[in-house]
């Protein structure tokens, strides 16, 4: 058993773009569930919006990175507006029918051969990567330590995605002290009781959902830089491991799914790693090498369900922020 290499593997996801990109979704969902209150479970959606309008804006249109950036971004807040609209003069369970049922529209309408030429149908989108690597500083070579060590479009990707996390951190704490921060936490304990004082709770209520859907929509766009934009990548599955995440690290907090999503995806990496060699070792001969990459989520799912049942709130949460989510 390589221990070294399951190690080196594990430790490489801390800051990978991938670990980045669901903090980021993580992040949003933190605007919707933790602050607001709001059950988005088509946080997928809003990533496969940003994904697809970023690579569809470069290959069939032919914008720069900045003019992709703000098609996705845009396309995320008509699509929180289809959302929200009809929903959120309604109670939660409605917001929660329709994004997941949004997601899964989204999805299929990508996969679809009638678009084929435009989103590559199943078979998804690449190619779109070079204005990004165009604008990378750094000179080819590696750099980095140890695990970490990366070539210089990889580097670059890795800053470029952990400053906007960063940045996106700052400005959700900073908006959560606000008097705008404020009236959303009070809509997610007692939407009446702020009604009831003048604010126009729906009108929060959007503007929440469109401010994390859009954090969302940036994450699409981080997620797919590494990789081909696939359909499969954006199933409902995505969203149920973000939520894992945001519990995981504490809802309601800014913190949480940034330390959540580094011990997601160690655990996951590490798990993988284990078992795989686990299985070639024999010592689970019981076992296939496919069946083994399932078990790794097996794993996982103990290892979070362990910190949920004697860290309920999250490890940066507070009992206190439990209320809203009974």
């Amino acid at each position: 058993m390589d221990w070294g290499a399951i190690f080196s593997n594990a430790a490489v996801e801390l800051i990978s773009p991938t670990t980045a990109a669901y903090a980021l979704a993580a992040l949003g969902l933190a605007v919707h569930f933790g602050y607001t209150g709001l059950l988005n479970f088509g946080q997928a959606g809003f990533m496969a919006l940003g994904a697809y309008g970023y690579a569809i804006s470069i290959l069939t249109f032919g914008f720069p990175v900045w003019g992709a950036f703000l098609v996705g971004v845009g396309a995320s807040v008509i699509f929180a507006l289809i959302l929200g609209i009809p929903t959120l003069r309604l109670r939660a369970d409605y917001l929660a029918i329709v994004t997941i049922a949004a997601a899964e529209i989204v999805r299929l309408l990508f996969t679809t051969n009638t678009y084929a030429s435009v989103t590559g149908s199943a078979n998804g989108l690449s190619g779109y990567k070079n204005e990004f690597a165009a604008l990378n500083p750094l000179a080819d070579g590696t750099y980095g330590f140890g695990p970490f060590t990366n070539n210089a479009y990889d580097t670059w990707l890795r800053i470029v995605a952990w400053s906007i996390v960063i940045l996106a951190a700052l400005l959700v704490w900073q908006i959560m002290r606000s008097p705008w921060g404020r009236v959303i936490k009070g809509i997610r304990e007692d939407e009446d009781a702020v009604r009831a004082l003048g604010k126009n709770v729906y009108a929060y209520k959007m503007q929440s959902l469109i401010f994390g859907g859009v954090l969302g929509t940036i994450a699409g766009m981080i997620f797919a830089l590494p990789r081909a934009v696939v359909p499969s990548n954006y199933q409902t599955t995505l969203t149920f491991f973000i939520y894992a995440i945001l519990l995981l690290g504490g809802a309601a907090t800014v913190l949480g799914p940034i330390i959540g999503s580094m011990i997601f995806w160690v655990l996951l990496s590490f798990f993988s790693g284990f078992v795989a060699r686990a299985v070639e070792a024999g010592w689970l001969p019981f076992m296939t090498s496919i069946q083994g990459g399932q078990l790794r989520f097996i794993l996982v799912g103990v290892a979070i369900m362990l910190i949920v049942i004697f860290r309920p709130q999250g490890i940066f949460g507070n009992k206190k922020e439990l209320a809203f989510v009974r």
